[in-house]
């Protein structure tokens, strides 16, 4: 395959060439993109497929750098929005889009998605490895709310506002948001005053009801784990980070970071991610 593709390439050099003489060059340059493109999908089916999930307060832009990190790696991504309204429906959404890939998959989670990717990945045959960025791993029974409580040093609770949302069956449920004069010291410490800003205008709110949704599964118990620790992360400390990804026995890097930790430091994301999808590929 790699002298075939050399000599792909060697085609593609003299078609540029050529184009650059007439107007007849024109046709040939567009079918040595096609190659290339052929190539570049070849390439693509030889590697995992990244599924990026964003948790609550954010949405898939959080994800931006690192897709793009990833994407010049020759990986294809793809990252869902989360409806944040509860565990289970979050979490069959999440399966939902895992079922509709073929092939290998590292799931990854950031913050409450850790929750989601813990059970959406339970029977998932193709997933072959999760990784957690300053995210929640619960055992089964844990929530999300007990697990932030389980070590002192969130100022979450303290710094979000309850709204109000309509039930589909009627009625109304509580959500929370970060008040935005403080998202930035909250949530995104570290990242560009003028993005943090843009951030907290469109954060997402998260159902507390989803918070304090109890966890029926467990897939880090059975497919291999990775996990990022945010140093500086003030929605879920990082004793409790560290702690969880230790009951995991979770490849584990630590990073001086904020909970949102792939917009403030992608290229740490990004390593961490694509040791995961390199330990898939080689089965090591």
């Amino acid at each position: 395959m790699n002298s075939s593709i050399s000599r792909r390439s060697m085609t593609v050099s003299m078609v540029a060439g050529a184009a650059a003489l007439g107007a007849a060059g024109v046709g040939h340059a567009a079918s040595a993109q096609t190659s290339t493109g052929a190539a570049a999908s070849a390439t693509e089916r030889h590697l995992p497929t990244i599924v990026l999930i964003h948790g609550a307060f954010a949405d898939a832009s959080s994800w931006s750098d690192v897709v793009s990190k990833l994407r010049k790696q020759g990986h294809r991504v793809v990252a869902p929005a989360l409806p944040l309204r509860g565990l289970a429906g979050d979490a069959a959404y999440i399966r939902s889009v895992l079922d509709s890939i073929e092939g290998p998959v590292v799931l990854v989670g950031h913050s409450y998605g850790g929750s989601v990717i813990s059970r959406a990945a339970v029977g998932a045959a193709q997933v072959k490895a999760l990784v957690y960025i300053a995210a929640f791993v619960p055992e089964v029974g844990e929530s999300a709310a007990e697990l932030t409580d389980k070590f002192p040093g969130s100022s979450l609770a303290k710094n979000t506002v309850v709204q109000k949302y309509p039930l589909p069956g009627g009625g109304q449920g509580d959500e929370l948001v970060i008040r935005q004069d403080l998202f930035r010291h909250q949530f995104a410490a570290g990242v560009n005053r003028t993005t943090a800003e843009v951030m907290a205008v469109g954060q997402r709110p998260i159902a507390v009801a989803a918070l304090q949704d109890r966890a029926t599964a467990a897939a880090w118990k059975n497919i291999p784990s990775w996990y990022l620790v945010a140093t500086e992360d003030l929605n879920i400390p990082p004793a409790a980070q560290r702690w969880m990804a230790a009951r995991a026995n979770a490849h584990t890097t630590t990073v001086r970071a904020p909970h949102a930790a792939s917009v403030s430091d992608p290229c740490a994301v990004t390593e961490l991610i694509l040791g995961a999808a390199h330990s898939v590929r080689t089965g090591h």
